[in-house]
């Protein structure tokens, strides 16, 4: 394809595959995100060669430019109950996204980085319209020891479930929110409708939620009030890691089961 259609660029040349091979997600979308990856694994290999970029918009490490907005920041102490409803809002639109990315990339102690794959993002807000936390979730981890013993599934099944699973990749207080109990009520209203707006945007459920918790970082406290099970630690060995030791930090394997079925559905063909 590469060969006779020399005027095609990397985004036309993942729609054709999906296409030909009627790659699709559930919701019937191509999956062309995924099809560039693995285009992009096998020009690094030297198995193709892809055309050039037509453009460089993401910088050093892959990352997106990310505009840092001004915010109000006026401090907010005061108890759970004066916020409650809270609104969660799928972060959706353009303008939505920008305040998303600027929160995460400046208060946020990893920062912001694009996510590959299926994932929601949510904006929390108090009844009043004031924002109060943002949460990510993407892909699920390829493999954790700790989760793949607590779920029980083998390397087949897994394989073909992982979707099933979702990993809380960044959860933000922003830091000028000083409320008591508001970390572990968001996770617990979180819990009841990610599983139903995953289904909405990407056409199937989701069984199991996932975190990574630095130990020497943090205690873990909201996600142990919301009722989180702790069942292990990483090695320390990242997806790509060629050496025998760790080289990341020590983390806690902290899931939620969103059914009391969800070792049935993760081990089913």
């Amino acid at each position: 394809m590469i060969r006779d259609h020399p005027d095609w660029n990397r985004t036309r040349l993942s729609i054709e595959l999906c296409d030909m091979w009627d790659w699709r997600g559930e919701n019937g979308q191509y999956k062309d995100i995924s099809c560039r990856d693995v285009l992009r694994a096998l020009d690094f290999k030297g198995k193709i060669t892809l055309p050039a970029k037509q453009s460089n918009s993401h910088g050093k490490g892959g990352r997106d430019y990310i505009a840092q907005l001004e915010h109000d920041t006026t401090p907010v102490e005061t108890s759970l109950s004066i916020l409650l409803p809270l609104r969660f809002e799928v972060v959706t639109a353009k303008r939505d996204l920008a305040e998303f990315k600027s929160y995460i990339e400046q208060y946020h102690y990893l920062g912001y980085d694009r996510n590959i794959g299926e994932n929601i993002k949510y904006t929390v807000f108090a009844k009043d319209g004031t924002p109060l936390a943002c949460l990510a979730f993407g892909s699920a981890a390829w493999s954790c020891i700790p989760r793949d013993d607590f779920i029980g599934w083998n390397r087949e099944q897994r394989l073909r479930n992982l979707r099933y699973l979702t990993n809380n990749s960044r959860f933000l207080k922003l830091p000028w929110i000083r409320v008591p109990f508001l970390a572990s009520h968001v996770l617990s209203k979180i819990s009841k409708r990610i599983s139903s707006d995953w289904m909405a945007k990407y056409g199937h459920p989701l069984y199991l939620l996932e975190t990574y918790v630095e130990c020497d970082r943090f205690a873990g406290t909201c996600y142990k009030a919301a009722n989180w099970k702790f069942v292990g630690l990483t090695r320390g060995k990242g997806r790509n890691c060629r050496t025998t030791h760790g080289e990341l930090p020590i983390k806690d394997v902290c899931l939620y089961p969103l059914t009391s079925k969800f070792r049935k559905h993760l081990t089913s063909p």
